[in-house]
């Protein structure tokens, strides 16, 4: 144990300035150890570890620091002019020098958040089965089905923390991509969960239950299934025995983190499991949390509370009434007001038109508490002329939705109108930051799901926010993990928001930006962490004890170090 963590090996238990010695099955030396990952070092290896482990000729003469070993790569990436052929790249690196890998990533998170995630694995998800090179997760089929306990087995590490699993169904903005989506989950791990979360205690899990892609299902090169998806009972089923064989394989802790399910499978799974697995959806609690905490950030530009403003979405799927819900908790917490009132104040508008109660009878589940009264309004534009919001938010997945006359309708309105346009890939966003910038005439307070470069108007420099999960997820995870949680509650996520908006700093809003700087991710998540920690505490769900004195210090020390280590 290391100040109250489990480690599963001595590498993990060492301080950066120990000796360790690197093992695998066995001791690694010369040829097979420059071929694992996790502890070949390159033209890092000292003469002493190149005398120690048989490395003598298996290697150039020359010595690099992995910092000049950075500067390298760095030079290398920014050589290429097609984002997938830096994603690849990275990939490449991960596969070779994993430490190096995660230097890389952390030291340079701004600038290669956009190739190792969204817009990039979008078409890296695509063309998966042309640039398949090897297993980085698991591939879970209905093949399976009936041993799925046993072939969790065939992944090589026993103690998993996180679990990242999804279907493929509802991939980003570009639906349904069936089984070439671990790209995806391992992307989402390798730029979340691991760098902050000991590294190889993240799992990647497809769940392959077919596709209903007909290109894909045409494609010599698909890896997957070759069948329509699978539904109803035999869908079931098969999730229900993936859920099962993982709490009894890893543990009544490991985190299963839902990516990217449809909506239909979304709210029923995080609804089945949540009583019995310490379980989180991303697209449904992650956004909700982040875009909850850039509203209590932006409430330092516009001025009063949650409870002063009236909120308009454009989506009401999955991400829509989660943030909606979110956002109704914090303003029954902070007013002490029923849920059921605060959720007057938040209208969606669905590819039907408004939400509105005389559509109650043939609305899905999850938007019926959205119905308020009112007539009837098909688009988007009549109905903010008749809500009249203070916040737009578009989470529709459908691109160039906020048109000129929306967001002036909205500038009309509001002196400084809240813009959040935050569907996935770029091509989806419901409008660009130039576009809300320029129609609003530099008045509007703009974030988006993917990102967009600074915006010049009128002489005036605005950075817009982008508020990605990426904020959330990894000090979510981490608190859980510290604090030996047991369940996931929904004042962890408000929690989680408060703590994010806390990082906000006045030179931050001074550009009109309502995130921190990603480049802060590992002390913005640590804050996260601990804030999220000591929820779970106060709630009596936290099995780690006792309780550590500062959980923000304790947080910092469980994070993953990407600095080589030296070996005997």
């Amino acid at each position: 144990m290391m100040n109250g963590v489990e480690k599963t090996n001595g590498e993990d238990i060492a301080m950066e300035e120990q000796l360790i010695t690197p093992w695998t099955a066995s001791v690694s030396s010369g040829y097979s150890l420059l071929r694992d990952p996790r502890h070949n070092k390159g033209l890092a290896f000292t003469v002493d570890e190149r005398d120690a482990h048989y490395l003598r000729v298996l290697l150039p003469p020359a010595l690099l620091t992995q910092e000049l070993q950075e500067k390298k790569l760095m030079h290398n990436l920014r050589q290429y002019e097609v984002p997938l052929q830096r994603y690849m790249a990275m990939m490449d690196l991960q596969e070779r020098n994993e430490r190096l890998f995660y230097k890389l990533l952390i030291d340079n998170v701004e600038e290669l958040l956009p190739v190792v995630y969204t817009p990039t694995v979008g078409e890296a998800c695509q063309k998966y089965g042309s640039i398949f090179r090897r297993p980085q997760g698991l591939y879970i089929s209905l093949k399976e089905k009936g041993k799925i306990l046993e072939v969790l087995k065939n992944w090589p590490e026993r103690n998993i923390q996180v679990i990242v699993v999804t279907d493929g169904e509802r991939i980003l903005g570009l639906g349904d991509l069936g089984c070439q989506v671990l790209m995806l989950t391992n992307s989402f791990e390798n730029w979340t969960c691991r760098p902050l979360i000991i590294s190889q205690r993240c799992l990647p899990v497809t769940i392959d239950v077919g596709t209903n892609n007909g290109k894909l299902l045409n494609d010599e090169f698909y890896i997957g299934l070759r069948q329509r998806r699978a539904t109803g009972q035999e869908y079931a089923e098969l999730l229900d025995e993936f859920m099962t064989a993982v709490k009894k394989n890893y543990g009544e802790k490991v985190i299963v983190q839902f990516e990217d399910f449809a909506n239909h499978n979304a709210f029923e799974l995080l609804a089945k499991y949540s009583p019995t697995h310490l379980v989180f959806n991303d697209d449904i609690q992650g956004t909700a949390s982040v875009v909850l905490a850039g509203l209590l950030a932006a409430l330092k530009l516009v001025g009063g509370t949650l409870a002063d403003h009236t909120f308009l979405f454009l989506g009401a799927g999955e991400a829509g009434t989660g943030i909606a819900e979110l956002i109704a908790l914090e303003m029954s917490k902070q007013t002490n007001a029923p849920l059921e009132e605060t959720r007057k104040k938040i209208w969606l508008v669905d590819s039907k038109g408004l939400i509105v109660s005389s559509r109650k009878g043939s609305l899905q589940h999850f938007k019926k508490p959205w119905a308020h009264d009112h007539e009837p309004i098909k688009g988007l534009l009549d109905a903010v002329k008749a809500i009249k919001p203070t916040v737009l938010i578009g989470s529709s997945g459908v691109g160039k939705t906020f048109t000129k006359e929306v967001v002036e309708a909205m500038a009309s309105i509001n002196e400084k109108p809240l813009i959040l346009a935050l569907s996935n890939p770029t091509s989806q966003s419901e409008c660009t930051a130039e576009e809300a910038y320029t129609w609003s005439e530099g008045r509007a307070i703009f974030a988006s799901g993917s990102p967009f470069d600074p915006v010049e108007y009128n002489s005036r420099v605005f950075v817009p926010g982008q508020a990605n999960n990426a904020y959330i997820f990894p000090g979510f995870g981490l608190g859980l993990v510290i604090s030996g949680a047991i369940r996931v509650h929904d004042d962890m996520l408000l929690a989680a928001s408060e703590a994010l908006a806390e990082q906000v700093k006045q030179e931050n809003l001074d550009k009109v930006l309502i995130y921190p700087p990603f480049s802060n991710i590992r002390k913005i998540s640590a804050n996260i962490a601990a804030k999220v920690a000591a929820k779970a505490y106060e709630l009596g769900l936290a099995s780690r004890l006792p309780r550590p004195k500062d959980l923000v210090k304790y947080a910092e020390s469980c994070m993953y170090s990407p600095l080589y280590r030296s070996y005997r």
